[in-house]
């Protein structure tokens, strides 16, 4: 605890600090709570789960009171991070009287005008805070401090015209902190044209690379639901994060996840808010081990004791990729990451290999029993007709079949040669 009473941080907090359990402060941390708390503009490189939320925590527990009026506004990319990061406010606060609310799509909203007219701390969508801002339910003229969390994920998302309406409607005489896993040129051109004098901070990633091994099984798409089976009945423990390309896929990998008897729960922006907080609770609680999701919906979970990342799909490129992995392997604990490799992924992964501080070993693959896919879960999941329970689903907008694998060849060679095209 002496590191973190170096920072600047009253008693209250120290005390809330110590009860959760935190001992050393994180390197985002160390290096950025002083300069949050003495007013400075910040832009803030930082990855999912480095510490961050207490940093923009502290000015806003430590500088602002109470008064029923909304003094602090932090955007967030996604819903599930709004909750998340309200959350954890009114937990550093302690016995401080803030009134924090989260703000977003999906629930009523009447809801929420009743509450913002007594809320000190607004934490929101872009979406949902412009819907607000529209109706009239919500003034940003006593905004002091504003956060923008996960920025280049909110760019990702397209919402870059909607934090630019944002500011604008708040005071130019603020406190403005933003944190981004990568500080691209469109952060910098919102540093430049928002902030003042920001001072730069950039962390290291909170992952323990000597801690995290990445492999990767070349495998057939027919059989790649059924090699997946397999390795998530071969591990005995810890929590698994299983990444998806789009919502249909996130359905049918935990739909026939279930009926092979690995209870598993997805999550994507599909879902109601309800049911996504739902499934969230039960993998926060191990209920459910095996957590389905897209990047969207995944990006911004900060949930602890993940051991096992799986890409059942590739994404498209590497700061992606880090994104995902950057859930396993924390405060020196173990984590792997398993890749699972077909014809449709060569050429993602080709770009990712790119990336030369990306270690990832092939694995040469297991004897496993074929899984078959049940038919009535593909006819739910597609919402065709007529698919057999063999084929298995590529990712292109088609199904394949094993009749047209076959004549690509279903051989390690062919294979192989195929991945070698790809990354050419």
């Amino acid at each position: 605890m002496e590191q973190f009473e170096k920072l600047g941080l009253s008693k209250e907090i120290l005390y809330v600090i110590k009860e959760a359990g935190f001992t050393i402060p994180s390197e985002i941390q160390e290096k950025t709570i002083p300069l949050a708390i003495a007013g400075k503009d910040i832009i803030g490189g930082s990855a999912t789960g480095s510490g961050k939320t207490l940093v923009f925590a502290s000015p806003i527990i430590e500088n602002l009171i109470p008064n029923h009026s909304v003094q602090s506004l932090i955007l967030t990319p996604t819903r599930e991070l709004a909750e998340q990061v309200a959350m954890s406010i009114k937990r550093f606060a302690g016995n401080k009287r803030l009134n924090v609310l989260p703000v977003y799509g999906g629930v009523n909203i009447e809801q929420q005008i009743r509450k913002l007219h007594m809320t000190d701390v607004v934490v929101g969508t872009p979406g949902r805070i412009l819907d607000h801002l529209k109706r009239g339910t919500l003034k940003l003229n006593h905004i002091k401090i504003l956060v923008l969390d996960e920025v280049d994920r909110m760019f990702d998302m397209g919402f870059s015209k909607d934090v630019e309406t944002i500011l604008r409607q708040c005071p130019t005489e603020r406190q403005t902190m933003m944190f981004s896993a990568t500080i691209t040129a469109d952060v910098f051109y919102l540093a430049k044209k928002y902030t003042r004098n920001p001072i730069k901070v950039s962390a290291e990633s909170h992952v323990d690379a000597s801690k995290l091994k990445q492999i990767y099984y070349d495998v057939p798409s027919e059989k790649k639901f059924s090699l997946f089976v397999h390795l998530l009945k071969e591990k005995t423990s810890g929590l698994s994060m299983v990444f998806c390309s789009t919502r249909r896929n996130v359905d049918f990998v935990a739909e026939n996840l279930n009926r092979a008897g690995i209870r598993a729960q997805a999550i994507h922006g599909g879902l109601t808010q309800n049911n996504r907080t739902r499934v969230l609770d039960e993998f926060h609680r191990k209920n459910v081990k095996v957590l389905i999701c897209t990047d969207i919906a995944g990006r911004g979970l900060d949930i602890k004791g993940v051991t096992y990342i799986y890409n059942y799909n590739l994404p498209k490129i590497s700061t992606d990729y880090i994104h995902r992995i950057g859930r396993t392997a924390r405060a020196g604990e173990e984590g792997k990451v398993i890749n699972l490799l077909s014809s449709e992924d060569y050429m993602n992964f080709g770009k990712i290999k790119e990336d030369d501080e990306l270690d990832i070993a092939e694995e040469g693959l297991p004897k496993f029993e074929f899984v078959r896919i049940v038919k009535e879960a593909r006819k739910s999941f597609s919402g065709r007709k007529g698919f057999s329970g063999e084929r298995s689903f590529t990712g292109r907008g088609n199904f394949s079949g094993r009749k047209s694998f076959s004549r690509r060849g279903t051989s390690k060679g062919n294979s192989r040669s195929m991945y070698n095209r790809g990354r050419r």
